[in-house]
């Protein structure tokens, strides 16, 4: 029988027992299991990370297969979380998951943010993701957020960087302009692309505005083309960057 360690010796010959332990007790909260928090929440996953909280209020559709980890034809109509929940389960049956149907706003931020040691923000929507950021920011939480993916083909055009530093991406010009109305510091560490986004290809299916599931409370948004590739990579990137981050705290 496989002692459960040896399903992380890779990761412990990496950063070791010590930093692997720091992992197990650490829980770390990804909100939005789309293209890239999907991705994002099983890295953690199978890096050993302890506790993995899953907010999603949205279920899986068909739109979603091409680039959603959790996203397949057999579970169409079933809530994120409980796709992700399931999944994760069978990579490390003794990890506490913890799903949560939520939609993120300032009247839910106490109960989906208290008791985790770090956030990835893989929200798409404007006004849930300037209030994760603000509500992170406000409570020194530490927090990485994903920028724009879709619309992009260049997986070497994805950086992390801060904010403030961002060139090219739309979403990240607003983002700034949200958190600077707000009196948000905009110094915090974000993955996205220097890749100017495409425009939709003419032979795509007309323009549609999704206005169920995680839209309910939100503005109803247009579609985008996607890439199976480069939203995963964007949720690799941001894991990749918590998982070093916990880390640290025993390497010194």
């Amino acid at each position: 029988m496989t002692a459960p360690h040896e399903y992380f010796s890779r990761s412990i010959m990496l950063y070791g027992r010590e930093g692997f332990e720091v992992l197990g007790k650490s829980t770390v909260a990804i909100v939005g299991l789309g293209g890239v928090g999907s991705w994002a929440a099983e890295a953690l996953c199978r890096a050993g990370v302890g506790g993995i909280r899953l907010i999603d209020c949205d279920t899986v559709k068909a739109t979603d297969v091409n680039r959603q980890l959790i996203a397949l034809r057999t579970n169409e109509g079933v809530r994120k979380v409980d796709a992700a929940e399931d999944r994760l389960r069978q990579v490390n049956p003794e990890a506490r998951l913890d799903p949560r149907h939520a939609f993120f706003h300032h009247d839910t931020a106490d109960d989906l943010l208290g008791g985790v040691d770090f956030v990835i923000d893989a929200i798409d929507s404007m006004n849930p993701k300037a209030e994760l950021i603000s509500q992170c920011i406000g409570r020194s939480l530490p927090i990485v957020s994903a920028l724009g993916a879709a619309s992009r083909t260049d997986p070497m055009k994805v950086r992390l960087g801060l904010l403030t530093e961002t060139e090219v991406c739309p979403l990240a010009r607003t983002l700034r302009r949200y958190l600077r109305n707000r009196n948000v510091t905009t110094d915090i560490p974000v993955v996205y692309s220097t890749e100017k986004p495409l425009k939709p290809h003419p032979d795509g299916p007309a323009a549609s505005r999704e206005t169920t599931g995680a839209h309910v409370r939100g503005r109803a948004r247009e579609s985008l083309p996607s890439l199976p590739t480069l939203p995963a990579i964007f949720g690799l990137i941001a894991a990749n960057h918590v998982i070093m981050e916990l880390v640290k705290k025993v390497q010194g």
